[in-house]
């Protein structure tokens, strides 16, 4: 009689581990520089509207709000409309140019800034600085791609998220305490530290060229990325999220007030910042060993709707701030896996193109979350459902997440 065969069961595979991240020069280069960029933006754009429309009682000049709220909507808007040029330019001339040119151009709309005393210099001066915004933006992304092998992108983009967030932190706080000393003086030191973020990307940044000069015009990476299906099915589902992202901004904001008064904001953006700073890194690193990058998207995208639906729920500040802890963590998660995603959909010689291209969702999506964010909670206290807006932005981040699904369902799985 032969032997019986013994069935050995396979054991159970293993987490992937990605090998270890060492930054680079030019890595830690971006980082520092958008902590710089980030705290130098802050330090200064959330003292304008006390500035210029605070009551000349308090040191402000008194202008009308609603002028105000103009520049700023108009800096904007210049500079997303730009950041889809600047990643297309990107792919032409290299991003290092660009994110110098960026730089220096929003440190003279900082400095003009601070020498404003009517309407007309003070709108040109937050146009300056918006042109600069808008010729930065996509090129540092296509520069963190282009120095960053692609199995840490995700990490890469994660700890200049990281970067970004502490200088959100800080900005404000500096600012403030500049603020003491004037305006003129809090804009010009935000005017330096582009400067100086300038002179640290131009001594570590390599001047990345593209691997060959794309052929056509500069919008020939556009149309190309606008061609591509599945990824402008992914650009397009996107505005879902960043509608929902707004919302910290605008109606969790706005409920935070109604619970615990205008001093309220302040706790409510150190939780949210704090934890980004804390657990984005830890929990991005935990996340990719067991999950491909596109479900870490989605499920990130899912705990931001159902974070701002258990917010119809929340009766006290502390229950909010919960809501908001939850909020957080899908939102910390959002943004280096949608960047990597990104990456991957871009050919090497169109990667700021994509990088501009995609632009289009946040700017698409966060003009809509403001303007919805606050009619949602106006009609639902109007009609006396006060839960409308949370259940509304719950469906639609819902929604959002299974459109995910569906935009990357043709996307190679290129690792985890």
């Amino acid at each position: 009689m032969g032997r019986a065969s013994v069935t050995v069961a396979a054991p159970p595979p293993t987490p992937v581990q990605p090998p270890p991240l060492r930054l680079s020069a030019a890595q830690l280069g971006l980082i520092v520089s958008n902590f710089l960029m980030w705290g130098g933006f802050f330090a200064v754009i959330r003292l304008v509207t006390v500035h210029f429309a605070g009551s000349m009682a308090s040191g402000g000049l008194g202008w009308a709000a609603a002028s105000v709220g103009l520049v700023l909507g108009l800096r904007q808007l210049t500079q997303q409309g730009l950041t889809v040029l600047g990643g297309a330019w990107a792919d032409r001339i290299g991003p290092k140019p660009l994110i110098l040119a960026g730089c220096v151009l929003r440190s003279l709309g900082f400095a003009w800034m601070a020498f404003s005393v009517t309407f007309p210099v003070l709108l040109a001066s937050a146009l300056l600085a918006g042109i600069g915004g808008g010729l930065f933006d996509a090129p540092k992304n296509a520069a963190i791609t282009a120095v960053t092998q692609p199995e840490h992108r995700t990490r890469l983009f994660s700890l200049a998220s990281i970067s970004g967030n502490l200088g959100m932190v800080t900005g404000p706080l500096i600012g403030a305490a500049l603020l003491g000393l004037g305006f003129q003086v809090a804009a010009l030191a935000a005017a330096c530290v582009y400067l100086l973020a300038a002179a640290l990307m131009g001594l570590t940044l390599p001047h990345v060229r593209p691997p060959s000069r794309p052929r056509g015009s500069v919008l020939a990476g556009l149309r190309a990325a606008a061609a591509n299906a599945p990824f402008r099915r992914f650009t397009l589902v996107l505005i879902g999220y960043f509608l929902l992202s707004t919302q910290i901004n605008v109606a969790v904001t706005l409920k935070a007030i109604a619970l615990a008064g205008p001093q309220a904001t302040g706790p409510l953006y150190a939780v949210s910042a704090g934890l980004a700073v804390a657990l984005q890194y830890p929990l991005l690193r935990l996340a990719e060993q067991y999950l491909r990058v596109r479900t870490v998207l989605t499920l990130a995208v899912g705990a931001v709707g159902l974070a701002l639906g258990l917010m119809a729920l929340a009766s006290t500040f502390g229950a909010l701030l919960l809501c908001v802890a939850l909020y957080s963590l899908g939102t910390m998660l959002v943004y280096p896996t949608q960047q990597t995603l990104t990456a991957r959909f871009a050919p090497a010689d169109q990667v700021g193109s994509y990088f501009g291209f995609s632009a289009i969702s946040l700017g698409v999506g966060g003009a809509l979350g403001s303007v919805l964010g606050g009619w949602l909670v106006d009609t639902g206290a109007r009609v006396g459902l006060l839960a409308l807006p949370w259940l509304l932005l719950a469906a639609t981040g819902f929604a959002t997440a299974w459109g995910l699904r569906w935009a990357l369902r043709d996307l190679a799985p290129a690792g985890r």
